[in-house]
């Protein structure tokens, strides 16, 4: 069956268009996004919605998701969506980072000159019939110092802009490395730095909680004299008090603000100052940011239902449609040896080491990782996935380490997995033949060569003979037919195992007569989503 998707606010009719040439079943129905209650209603019913920022996705709304797989924001900002709930709920969260930069840095250099210029004002005076030439005194933005915090996809256009305007840059930002600061022409600066030199500043990064009120009343104190302040990012990011009475006061010059730390904003304390530029949450708001935002979100999310691909997610690693290609068999293989040792393991879990040998150690780890982790918490968690299983993780303090080495045997990759109890370590190794079936290859050091089944059975024994009799007759005196049989040794006369492949469940029958041999240490029935 198809999947099916919801958009609960206005997209373009294109986007609509793109679910359906993928053959998603699409219901379009901007109006439900403002309605709560219809929302929680009918949310049961999708596999994704796509949503701009009317709808509030809320651990309610999530509650009554059963089925929902993938959020689509059509935008930057997922202030509207409770990503904590929708990863515990394994909802993946997407938005549009791309869309709209240049929409967005070209608003934040428009109101940098509407504040130099005093543009608004002016506009209004002259409306009014005066000729207030003088009262309108502006400043020149070349070869003024521009303080950006936060260079990274639209603070970086900002930067661009800013050196054909002949303004000299210095940027703000803990992840930007020197190299790439001399590829893009800035000064990278300490915060402390870029407040006491900067003519203007514009901010660029997302709300977060190092980021809130990062431009707070003790550091805007610390600004040059006469600065002038534009944030067309996100509310929440200026001491908006502060900055008041630092306007009135002539310490700043001048502010322009595109959002606010409430919004809609009614009442703020930057409203009615002379020297203050407002607009309403314009950033984004040009036909062509809300066409590309729209198309993006259904692409990502069709790629998404149809394929695996993620894209820009915020809570998963990303898996691009070409990586999900090549990757598929290996993401099954991490899922089922997890599986293994989740299914092996009864007491509780200290740590979970996952090694990487090969080509597996070139690929995607972080989605690897989540596959693994996914695979392991099933056992107690049936409703988990790759997205709500790392969470689940945390939540029991469990400690993920990850090693990746150079290929190291006769297999051109492989994957091992070591679960740490209490009591003991175990572990399972497995790759991927070149027929695209993954395998196991290696339990507990003992090297075997498995093909993995929806049901197995595992055993452990002392290597002696008579042991794959009595699993054959076991079984079929049981009306179990074996598709696959593996056998595997650490040396003649010591610890051995066997790993059935067969067509249904082993019932409870057939194990106790097994147990009843005396000739078996562990017996321990296997399920598999091979599907």
């Amino acid at each position: 069956m198809a999947p099916k998707v919801l958009i609960s606010d206005k997209l373009s009719d294109a986007a609509v268009q793109i679910f359906r040439d993928h053959g998603i079943d699409v219901d379009f129905l901007p109006e439900v996004g403002k309605d709560k209650e219809k929302l929680a209603e009918i949310i049961g019913q999708y596999d994704g919605l796509a949503i701009r920022s009317a709808t509030k996705v809320t651990e309610k709304i999530l509650e009554k998701a059963d089925n929902l797989k993938v959020v689509g924001r059509a935008g930057i900002g997922t202030d509207n969506v409770d990503k904590d709930a929708a990863s515990k709920k394994g909802v993946i969260v997407m938005n549009t980072p791309f869309g709209n930069m240049i929409t967005t840095a070209e608003h934040a250099i428009a109101m940098m000159f509407a504040v130099a210029r005093q543009i608004p004002e002016a506009s209004a005076s002259t409306h009014a019939g005066k000729w207030e030439k003088s009262k309108f005194m502006g400043t020149e933005l070349t070869n003024k110092t521009l303080g950006v915090i936060g260079a990274g996809n639209i603070g970086g256009i900002v930067c661009d802009r800013a050196h054909a305007l002949k303004m000299k840059v210095l940027a703000y930002d803990p992840y930007l490395g020197a190299e790439k600061a001399d590829q893009m022409g800035v000064d990278k600066v300490e915060l402390d730095e870029l407040l006491e030199r900067a003519d203007f500043i514009t901010l660029h990064v997302p709300l977060t909680d190092q980021t809130r009120n990062i431009l707070s009343r003790e550091n805007l104190a610390k600004t040059k004299k006469g600065v002038r302040i534009v944030n067309c990012a996100r509310g929440g990011l200026v001491d908006e008090d502060a900055l008041s009475e630092m306007l009135q006061s002539g310490h700043v010059a001048g502010a322009a603000f595109d959002v606010f730390s409430e919004e809609p904003a009614k009442d703020n304390p930057l409203f009615n100052l002379p020297n203050v530029v407002c607009t309403p949450h314009l950033g984004a708001a040009t036909t062509e940011a809300q066409e590309n935002v729209a198309l993006q979100v259904a692409e990502q999310m069709s790629n998404y239902l149809l394929t695996g691909a993620v894209e820009n997610a915020l809570n998963m690693p990303s898996v691009t449609a070409e990586e999900a290609k090549i990757m598929g068999p290996w993401i099954k293989l991490a899922g089922h040896l997890g599986s293994f040792v989740g299914q092996m393991t009864d007491e509780p879990i200290k740590a979970i080491n996952i090694l990487y040998d090969g080509v597996a150690a070139e690929m995607n780890l972080a989605a690897l990782n989540c596959a693994v982790i996914a695979g392991i918490m099933k056992k107690s968690n049936p409703e988990v996935n790759m997205v709500s299983a790392p969470v689940v993780a945390k939540e029991r303090g469990i400690q993920i380490s990850t090693t990746n080495q150079d290929k190291s045997g006769a297999f051109e990759g492989y994957i091992k997995v070591t679960v740490v109890t209490e009591k003991r370590e175990r572990s399972i190794g497995g790759t991927v033949f070149s027929d695209g079936k993954p395998r196991f290859i290696q339990i507990k050091g003992i090297n075997i060569d498995a093909e993995i089944g929806s049901h197995m059975l595992y055993t452990t024994n002392e290597d002696v003979p008579g042991i794959i009799g009595t699993l054959g007759q076991t079984m079929g005196a049981h009306g179990v037919n074996i598709a696959n049989f593996t056998l595997g040794r650490a040396h003649a006369g010591g610890e051995a195992i066997a790993l059935l492949y067969v067509d249904e469940p082993v019932p409870a029958e057939a194990r106790a007569k097994l147990a009843e041999t005396g000739l078996f240490t562990q017996i321990k029935p296997l399920e598999f989503d091979v599907a």
